[in-house]
Parts: structure tokens; C-alpha cells; sequence
């Protein structure tokens, strides 16, 4: 056991209104409320940072204890960091403080840690105002209150809406809030993703499973995917997009009906990643030999369609997990099944600008994230890496060591003004990345 680090941090929390709750909730300046950020896109606001790590690598600012076990990333706002964790009284939300590192408190969701496979947590909390929402790997929403750990509500996937998912991992999903609602996707065959009202939990509407046709069906499986929803205004009309087991899905936010499917991407183990979304386009990428494509959202009627743009096989980019981040028209990823190579592809036209080949410092997936300029590249066997983010040319920038690495190094790195957050199960390090 470590002991605990005290240090005294500065933030400035504002939180997008749609996203995470009122700005006149959260004093600050910047906040990072859910799954990848603000915008759930990987992409941090942060600037100042260093520009190479190759002379002098990023200090420790401290080292805490106490999130449990757990493959969840963390959310903050209002100088506390929230994430899940698995105890022996079962799968909690933990709340901590940004200066020292105490935890405030701990509010069990499930009453014994879920039995699934790679045991520990999954989900994100997504932050809104003075409550939060999480899903538990073993499928079940709950709302608690940000400020004690009350717990408001929750649902369970199966009970209420015979959920399921596409495998044993167990459900992973960061719910996203929007307005007065929160989505999140149970996986039933009638209720694929569901819109709750984010004050009591009713359900508003219930989107039902695609039904393919046999050919899509043998290249996915029923159930909810390990991906998380995001927001598109494609072709004109909000919806909501969410990688399922059958493929991604785009369901019209109004009323919940189901717009349009795409199930080339799809594979039969996990449909991980986060899509990304440009305007009218979606670009998804799974793993397991599935690949990559560019959709394009068009009006049909009064609904709308997916055409493909193009599509990528394995061999040249697929996305395991790890995620995806589109910079001024490019997309950077770790590429390879199991593997973190380092690419980069330009969104137009799905050329490869560079990599794809070189395995870079770490070993297996990587998990990336964007902030000024510059890549950070985690990797499952715990490097860190810094990349600059240019299509020119693969530019290492160094690369740091963490003080502590067990297991797999799976949650997503935070990068919130200059301090990056490196989750690794029961642990939570905070790194300087201050170019001072």
C-alpha cells in the first residue's frame, strides 16, 4: 500500500450545459465530465503543455489509493475525481479529492462484485450538475448524488428491458447525458438503447434491435456492444449513434425510432470503440478482423440513410480498443488487433499517412487522447508515450514509465490543464505536464 500524496491543485471547471449540468453549478474554467472528455472525442482543451519528454520527463504530483478494481477511467469537476471500482461489498462508485487525494466517499451499486470476465469495473461516470450516472458491469444504471453518494435510482438492464450484451466482458458502457434525459443501451431485442428521464429514471422511449439480414446477422451478434453514444446532427436531424452488436446504429433522439444501420464493422467477439463524428460523417472501427469505414449521413424521406464512403479490411486499419481521435481531418489510433501500432489516416479518403507497422514503446492496445498538439499514447503493458500529432511523419516524443503498472493498463488517460490522470486499478497517479 502507497501512501497517500497531498498536493494543492487550481481548476477552473465550465461544464457544457447539454453535457454535464449548468456552468453556474461549476466555477471553473474546464472540466472533464465524462468518457473522453467534454465533447466524448478524446480531445482535451489543454495548452502550455511540454513539447517533449525525451530531456525531462513529467513529475509526479502525486499518487492516491482506493479506487478499487477496475478498467473505468475517471470523470472531475468541482476539484473531485469520480470513478467505479470493484470491493469486496461489490461494484462502487468512488469519489475523490483533487488535492490530497482522499477519498470522500464510497456508495456501493451492485451487492457483490459482478461476475464477469476480467473481473472489475468499466463504466465512467458521467457527470450532470450535483448528480452522476454509471452503469455497472453487470448491467444496471444508477444515479447518485455527486456531493454525499446518495444513490437517487437505478434500473436494471435485464429486468427492465431483458438486456443482454454481445459477450461476457460485461457491459462498459459511460450513459450519456443529454438535457432532461439519460441514454444508455440495455441490448434488448426491444429496447436496444432506451432514453430515460435523467430525474426518476421512466423511460421515454425504447429503440428496438436492428433486424439485419441474414448476411449482417452472421457478422455481428445480438446484444449491446462495449461502446458508448455519442451526438450527431447528420443529414440535418439529431441522433443518436452507438456501436451495438450488430453493427452501429443511428436512432433519431426525438422519439427514439431507429434511422439507419451499418453492420460491415461489425464483429461476433467485441464492438468496442467509439465512433467519431464529423459533421455528416461517422467513421467506426472495430477489431477482431473487422476493419474501418467512413459513412455518410444523407436524407431518405423524412428519415435518413448511411452510404459508405469506403471501406478499410484489418490489415489496414482496425481499431481493438484503445479509441480513436480526429485532429483537422485525421485520425490517429493504435491499429492491429491487440496491438497499438501507431497510424495515422486521413478521414477524406482513408489514405494511410504514416505507421500501421511500427509497434512503438508499449505492447498490446493503446489507449489515446489529444491535447495541444501532441498524442498520448497508453499502452496496455503501461508506457506512456508522447506522439507529436501531425500527418507528416511519426515524431516520438518520449516517453514516460509510471510509477506503478499491474495487470493490463486499460482506463483511458485524462488530461486536464497540465496534469495527465493514469488510472491503474485500485491506484490513480497525476503527472505534470506543464512545459515549466
Amino acid at each position: 500500500m502507497c501512501r497517500r500524496l497531498t498536493v494543492m491543485l487550481s481548476m477552473v471547471l465550465i461544464l457544457p450545459a447539454s453535457l454535464a449540468g449548468s456552468a453556474e453549478n461549476d466555477p471553473s474554467a474546464s472540466a472533464w465530465p465524462q468518457w473522453r472528455g467534454p465533447q466524448r472525442d478524446g480531445r482535451s482543451p489543454a495548452t502550455g503543455l511540454s513539447d517533449s519528454w525525451e530531456q525531462k520527463q513529467p513529475s509526479l504530483a502525486w499518487r492516491s489509493e482506493g479506487l478499487g478494481r477496475g478498467y473505468a477511467s475517471i470523470s472531475i469537476a468541482n476539484g473531485r475525481i469520480y470513478t467505479t471500482g470493484d470491493f469486496e461489498d461489490g461494484q462502487a462508485v468512488v469519489a475523490a479529492d483533487l488535492n490530497d487525494g482522499r477519498i470522500l466517499w464510497r456508495t456501493p451499486i451492485t451487492d457483490r462484485p459482478p461476475r464477469i470476465a476480467k473481473q472489475g469495473s468499466r463504466s465512467t461516470p458521467t457527470l450532470d450538475g450535483d448528480r452522476l450516472y454509471v452503469v455497472a458491469s453487470s448491467g444496471k444504471i444508477a444515479c447518485l448524488r455527486v456531493s454525499t453518494g446518495e444513490l437517487m435510482w437505478s434500473k436494471e438492464f435485464q429486468k427492465e428491458w431483458n438486456g443482454r450484451m454481445m459477450s461476457g466482458w460485461g457491459y462498459s458502457e459511460s450513459p450519456l447525458v443529454d438535457g432532461d434525459w439519460v441514454l444508455c443501451t440495455p441490448g434488448g431485442d426491444q429496447a436496444m438503447i432506451v432514453a430515460l428521464d435523467k430525474m426518476t429514471g421512466e423511460q421515454i422511449w425504447a429503440c428496438p434491435a436492428p433486424v439485419l439480414s441474414d448476411r449482417d446477422n452472421a457478422q455481428g451478434r445480438d446484444g449491446a456492444g462495449y461502446s458508448s453514444i455519442v451526438i450527431s446532427h447528420g443529414a440535418g436531424v439529431k441522433q443518436y449513434v452507438q456501436v451495438v452488436g450488430r453493427g452501429v446504429m443511428g436512432v433519431r433522439a426525438s422519439d427514439g425510432k431507429l434511422l439507419w444501420t451499418y453492420n460491415d464493422v461489425a464483429n461476433r467477439t467485441a464492438n468496442i470503440p467509439t465512433p467519431l463524428i464529423d459533421g455528416d460523417r461517422v467513421f467506426v472501427s472495430t477489431g477482431y478482423g473487422a476493419g474501418a469505414a467512413l459513412l455518410n449521413l444523407v436524407r431518405d424521406g423524412e428519415g435518413v440513410k448511411s452510404e459508405e464512403v469506403y471501406f478499410l479490411s484489418a490489415n489496414k486499419f482496425q481499431n481493438h480498443h484503445g479509441g480513436m481521435v480526429l485532429v483537422d481531418g485525421y485520425v490517429y489510433a493504435g491499429h492491429g488487433h491487440n496491438n497499438g501500432f501507431p497510424i495515422c489516416l486521413k478521414l477524406d479518403t482513408g489514405e494511410i499517412m504514416w505507421g500501421g507497422e511500427q509497434r512503438g514503446p508499449g505492447r498490446g492496445s493503446a489507449a489515446v487522447a489529444f491535447a495541444d498538439d501532441k498524442l498520448i499514447f497508453r499502452y496496455q503493458s503501461g508506457e506512456v508515450a508522447l506522439i507529436a500529432a501531425t500527418p507528416e511523419e511519426y515524431r516520438l516524443l518520449g516517453v514516460l514509465t509510471p510509477a506503478h503498472q499491474e495487470d493490463n493498463s486499460w482506463a483511458h488517460p485524462v488530461i486536464l490543464g497540465e496534469r495527465l490522470y493514469l488510472r491503474e486499478q485500485d491506484q490513480l497517479m497525476c503527472y505534470d505536464l506543464g512545459a515549466k
